[in-house]
Parts: structure tokens; sequence; C-alpha cells
């Protein structure tokens, strides 16, 4: 355990990215917290309205991860100062991606349906630093012996071939695997041999005259959907909310 805790946290660099790590998800925390009492009306919480212009905590989460960006680039990996930037950094980032969805869409979605986008990005993330905190170096570099590592005949080709796997990935639709994949090769070649989604890039070009595998692949989406949709959606629900029903227009 000792021996752990110094290679993968006390170790020169990574206990940064621990605070980092945590810092943003207890941001997010905090934050959706804060907002569900707003929306439910309790609490001394309300929306930041001055002048009328609301003021999403976005505006917030962008200034302090360009604070703590910078800062934790300038003063490097060491110290109580690397330590200060990446807590800020952290703090930042779960304000921005607890608003993903509002960026990507340019609209306040934050409640509907859209808005679940962005918790299915901050589990995302933190799964990702889960990982690189667990140990886990990008493209599977850190399964390499010390041997290979000076071959760089060996380690170029170990990393454009993860590289073309995690590719073929996001070419199927299944950008979940491949973000994960980036850290754990073996699910980038899951996703890259599997069928790919449908009405990604590879279907479209693909399986156009395939009309077997077009139907193969609508029939796994359909049962991985109803197998694990509810699933999701409950852990989605659980910590982000439950979206507001959307109201359909009279005709």
């Amino acid at each position: 355990m000792g021996d752990w805790w110094y290679r993968n946290i006390a170790e020169p660099g990574k206990l940064p990215l621990l605070l980092a790590l945590l810092a943003f998800m207890g941001t997010f925390l905090v934050t959706r917290t804060i907002t569900r009492l707003i929306r439910a009306g309790r609490g001394p919480f309300r929306n930041v309205t001055p002048g009328g212009l609301h003021i999403h905590h976005v505006v917030p989460g962008v200034v302090l991860t360009v604070v703590g960006g910078f800062g934790a680039v300038g003063s490097g990996r060491h110290g109580i100062a690397a330590c200060i930037c990446a807590v800020l950094f952290g703090i930042g980032a779960g304000l921005v991606l607890d608003e993903f969805a509002l960026i990507l869409h340019l609209d306040d979605v934050y409640w509907s349906e859209q808005g679940r986008r962005s918790v299915e990005v901050v589990v995302l993330a933190s799964a990702l630093g889960l990982l690189v905190i667990g140990g886990f170096s990008p493209l599977g570099v850190d399964d390499m012996t010390a041997d290979e590592q000076r071959d760089r005949v060996t380690l170029v080709s170990t990393l454009l071939i993860n590289l073309t796997f995690v590719f073929l990935t996001l070419l199927k639709g299944k950008v979940k695997l491949a973000l994960i994949g980036v850290l754990v090769p073996f699910v980038a070649w899951f996703g890259a041999l599997r069928l790919a989604r449908p009405g990604s890039y590879w279907a479209r070009r693909c399986y156009r005259r395939r009309p077997r595998a077009r139907a193969k692949a609508a029939l796994r989406a359909y049962r991985h959907e109803r197998r694990w949709s509810r699933l999701g959606r409950g852990f989605e629900n659980l910590i982000g909310g439950t979206p507001d029903p959307e109201r359909r227009e009279r005709p």
C-alpha cells in the first residue's frame, strides 16, 4: 500500500493531479446540490442576475480554469503553488463541465433532456482522471518494459496502432469507448472491432449497401439502450437531478 501511494500519489506531479480531480468532483457535486435547491425554492441560494442578466456559473468557471491552467504551467509540478493552481483548475473545470450542454447547444438546457450531456461528460472526465491517478499512462505506454521504451520503433508502432483503434472507435460513433481507450487500449480495440452505432460516420459510409449489417447494428443499439438506459438514467438523475418533462406544443 505504501509503495502504491508513493508511486501513484506522493510521486512528484501526482499530488496536484489528485487535488485537481478532487476539486473537480467536489465542485460538481456542490454545484448540483445548490442548483437543485434553487430549482426547488429552498435555502438561501438564488440565481445571480445583476441588472436582470443571468450569470451562469460557467462564466466564473472559465476564469478559474484559465487562471489555474496558466498558473499550473508556470509553477511546474512541485510545491504549494502547483497544488493551489491545481485546485483552482479543478474548481473551474467542474463549473464549466457542469454546463457543458449549455455550451454545446448555446441555449439554457440545464434542466432539459439535453442537459444530461453535462452529467455524462462529468462522469466520463472523472473516470478518466481516476484511471490516470491509478497508474494508467496514455495509449498503454506504461505496459512497456524499459528495454521496449528504448526501442523507438517499437514505441512509435505501439502508439500508432493504439491510436488507430481509438480513431476507428470514434468513426463508429462510440465516443465514450474511444476516450477510455486512450488510457486503456483494449477498450478501444473492443470498440473498433464491434459493429458501428447507427447514424455514425462508419455506418453511413460502410453499411450503405449492407442492409443486414445496418439491421444488425440497429438491433444491437436498441437492445443496448433497452438494457442499460434505465440504469444509466437513474444514476444521472441521482447525481444531477431529474430533467423537466418535455412540453409538447398544441397544434
